[in-house]
């Protein structure tokens, strides 16, 4: 993303809403109903594609998810070839990898 706030002012008039981030840090959160995207810039190369284990579409946290260190392993098992991998046993964590259309695809699990 070439500029924050040009693309902050091109969701809003998508009716989009600012719900979190910080343009200081170079991210913004925008939610429109139940469509949640962020705006990240100068953070990925291109565009990405965003899954967050442990969180619904409202951003409340689940009592039960899979965890992303849970994802990883399978995502391995079936040859997925990952870019960034979480290490540890437990807590925050991501794993990175590109989907056939070269988008890049974060699995970011926050805690």
């Amino acid at each position: 993303m070439a500029d924050l706030d040009s693309s902050r002012g091109f969701y809003e008039r998508l009716g989009f809403e600012v719900t979190g981030g910080a343009a200081e840090h170079n991210y913004l959160i925008l939610k429109n109903g139940e469509t949640t995207i962020g705006l990240f810039h100068g953070m990925f190369e291109g565009n990405i594609l965003t899954f967050n284990p442990g969180l619904t579409n409202r951003m409340e946290r689940l009592e039960t998810y899979t965890d992303v260190r849970s994802i990883q392993a399978t995502l391995e098992a079936e040859g997925a070839v990952l870019q960034t991998c979480t290490e540890g046993e437990a807590g925050p964590g991501s794993i990175t990898l590109t989907d056939p259309d070269g988008n890049a695809v974060l699995i970011d699990q926050f805690f």
